[in-house]
């Protein structure tokens, strides 16, 4: 489980990271990530997720929602301090295994970090 200070929870964080991060897709997710320009005070690297009803069901949903977390907390402190990241997950998230959505994100920090 991701710690509270690591989470995006405010609707205008998720819609700034959206609108001004960078963006790069994959077949199962898309990765919007907003580093700031200058330092800052905050201590860790933030991260929310979207898995809208087009991936599922609640069940199928929350699944997907659990694999990310796992996959991206385990990433998290890789960031530079500051980093804003939102992970959307596609409909093909839903059949997708643990290992498919951490390649796929895997894949999507190396075309946001060139």
């Amino acid at each position: 489980m991701l710690p509270a200070a690591a989470r995006l929870t405010r609707s205008q964080d998720f819609g700034l990271v959206v609108r001004r991060g960078r963006r790069a897709g994959r077949p199962r997710l898309v990765v919007h990530a907003l580093t700031p320009d200058v330092p800052t005070l905050e201590t860790a690297s933030k991260v929310g997720f979207v898995v809208s009803k087009a991936v599922g069901n609640s069940v199928v949903r929350h699944r997907v929602s659990r694999r990310l977390r796992h996959v991206v907390g385990a990433r998290l402190a890789d960031f530079p301090t500051g980093t804003s990241l939102v992970v959307r997950a596609l409909p093909a998230a839903a059949t997708a295994t643990s290992a498919e959505l951490a390649a796929d994100f895997e894949s999507a920090v190396r075309r946001l970090q060139r």
